[in-house]
């Protein structure tokens, strides 16, 4: 099943490394959701309880997530 949401494809299920280091600067929740394993309301209902385990970027009304700290957590290097 795909969704869209401000331009970005989001699919469900499990994100591989190579989708992973094709991310943009910023990604939207369900999208780090997903980079995480867990699912969207589980995701925002971490960042409304401030555990959600990377910073998130306020932006006006829509919520954006770094790429580069989604990776860190993750363990992932993007430079090899």
């Amino acid at each position: 099943m795909a969704a869209q949401e401000t331009g970005e494809q989001v699919q469900s299920g499990a994100m591989g490394l190579e989708e992973l280091l094709a991310l943009p600067a910023t990604v939207n929740v369900t999208t780090a959701g997903r980079a995480l394993g867990i699912g969207r309301d589980k995701a925002y209902e971490l960042i409304r309880s401030g555990g959600f385990p990377v910073r998130t970027l306020p932006l006006g009304g829509t919520i954006r997530v770094p790429t580069a700290e989604l990776w860190k957590i993750l363990g992932v290097d993007a430079r090899g």
